[in-house]
Formats: structure tokens, C-alpha cells, sequence
């Protein structure tokens, strides 16, 4: 599917079980309740963070479930039913900040280009619906239609449609380069391949999520600021002006939420503009 980045966390997590087992060579139903709980005491003593801990025990999950769909194990030896992922998740640390932690990252005059751009880019996130970086990194101007910006969410190809807010605009026309069909300079004509922009993008996120980090210590902010509290954010602060999740779910393109999905698709632009006004 050419996802090269998640390829890539899947041969990290790969090297994980390895480290952890010694080897693979072992059947499926070895991999039972009391194996993953060994595996996440041991991880626990890596100190690695929850998240982390949780996408490696989704990607054995997701292994455990090909297999199945292939019909090369039986249900029977599937250790997900009892063993929760979900748990993991409850345990994450808080990733959302409130209104007024928000306006004052929104307020922050950068010192260097980088600084401002990492923050115009958590800004331009926060008010479009909590895009993510990789989405934010690939639009261009052909993804303006109407003034509102539409694309496909790179994660799940779902069709998203956000009304461009008078702020978004004025950060657009900031980096407006005639030289480049995108957006923001994070991405140029120059990279071509899929190996070439991934590797882009992950140099540009890691500079990024430094910058926004270090800007988050000077403003004594609660937690970590990095680009997907911008996503977290945008959700909690709609929650709070009492917009429905429904609403919220749709305009984030949720794909885990399959089941709020089915009914989602209903709700027009115009709910989700109104919706929107709630964020500033």
C-alpha cells in the first residue's frame, strides 16, 4: 500500500518481539494471554511509554487477525479476546490542552523561522480539524476549493472537508511560493520518490515537534506540546463548547470509531462549519 512510515513501525515492533522472545519461531496459540502480559511487564522495564507499548501489541494483533482472515489459525487460539489493547489506551497521558493554554501558543511570536513555522503549523492543525502533519506537509493549493480545504486523510483516504477559517488563510498566503504547488515548505518539487518524502517528513516532524517542545517549556504549559496535541486539543475544546462527538468524529475522520462512521456521513458542511466557530 505504499505506507512506508507504518512499514516501518511494524519492523520496530518486529525487532521488539524478537528482542524480547529470542526468536519466532513459535506457534501462534504460544502467543496466549500470559505471553502478552510477560511482554508488557517487560516493555514496562524498558521504560517505554504507554503508546508505544500499545502500537506494538496492535501490530501483534493486527498479525493475529491476517491470519485469520487467511484462515491459517483458528479463532480459538486468539488471545485478543480477553487481552484488552484498550486498557493501554486509558492509561495515555493527558494530549489536550485547554482554550486558554491555546491562545497563548496561538499569541507566541517565534525567534527563528523554524520556531514560527512549527507553530503556524500547530496552529493551522489546530483550526482545520486537528490535520496531521504528514496531511498538512502533501496539501496544495488544488486542495482549496471553495475556501474550504479538501482532501483525503492520508491514514484512512476518508474525504475530508473543513471551512478555511480567516486565520487559516492568513498562514496559507504566508508561505505562498510560486515555485511550489504545496502549501508549506515542508515538502518541494525536488522530492519525488516515496522514499524521498517520507524520509523528508520525518526530519521536518522531528525538528518540528523540537521546537514546539522547547516553546511549550517557556510557556509553562501542562504537557509536552508536540503537532498531535493540536489534534487532541481541537477535539476536547469542542467537546467542552458542547458540539456533538458525532460531529467532531466526522470532521476528524475518524476511522477507529467504525461504528459512529456509519451513520456519519450524513452531517454537511455547514454543521461542521458552525461547529467550528467554537474554536476561537
Amino acid at each position: 500500500e505504499h505506507r512506508l512510515r507504518y512499514a516501518g513501525m511494524f519492523e520496530v515492533s518486529y525487532s521488539s518481539f524478537i528482542k524480547f522472545n529470542k526468536h519466532l519461531d513459535i506457534p501462534f496459540s504460544d502467543i496466549d494471554v500470559a505471553w502478552l502480559k510477560r511482554y508488557e511487564k517487560w516493555m514496562k522495564e524498558q521504560n517505554l511509554s504507554v503508546s508505544t507499548i500499545s502500537t506494538r501489541i496492535r501490530h501483534l494483533r493486527a498479525v493475529f487477525n491476517l491470519a485469520i482472515t487467511e484462515h491459517s489459525i483458528k479463532s480459538d487460539c486468539y488471545p485478543f479476546h480477553s487481552y484488552k489493547v484498550s486498557k493501554l489506551n486509558k492509561q495515555t497521558a493527558k494530549r489536550a490542552l485547554n482554550k486558554q493554554d491555546i491562545l497563548k501558543v496561538m499569541q507566541y511570536k517565534g525567534t527563528s523561522p523554524m520556531e514560527c513555522l512549527a507553530i503556524d503549523i500547530f496552529i493551522f492543525s489546530y483550526l482545520n480539524a486537528g490535520i496531521n502533519f504528514i496531511d498538512i506537509a502533501k496539501l496544495k493549493y488544488s486542495n482549496i476549493i471553495e475556501n474550504h480545504l479538501t482532501y483525503n486523510r492520508e491514514k484512512t483516504k476518508k474525504l475530508i472537508s473543513i471551512p478555511l477559517q480567516a486565520e487559516a488563510m492568513e498562514i496559507i498566503a504566508k508561505y505562498k511560493n510560486m515555485k511550489s504547488p504545496y502549501l508549506f515548505p515542508v515538502l518541494s518539487p525536488f522530492h519525488k520518490t516515496e522514499i524521498q518524502i517520507a524520509n523528508r517528513l520525518h526530519k521536518v516532524l522531528a525538528k518540528v515537534n523540537k521546537h514546539l517542545k522547547e516553546i511549550g517549556e517557556k510557556l509553562e504549559l501542562p504537557i509536552p506540546l508536540t503537532t498531535y496535541v493540536a489534534r487532541h486539543s481541537y477535539a476536547t475544546v469542542l467537546k467542552r463548547a458542547g458540539v456533538s462527538t458525532a460531529i467532531i468524529s466526522e470532521s476528524l475522520g475518524h476511522s477507529s470509531e467504525k461504528i459512529t462512521q456509519v451513520y456519519l456521513d450524513s452531517f454537511d458542511n455547514e454543521q461542521i462549519s458552525n461547529a467550528m466557530k467554537n474554536l476561537l
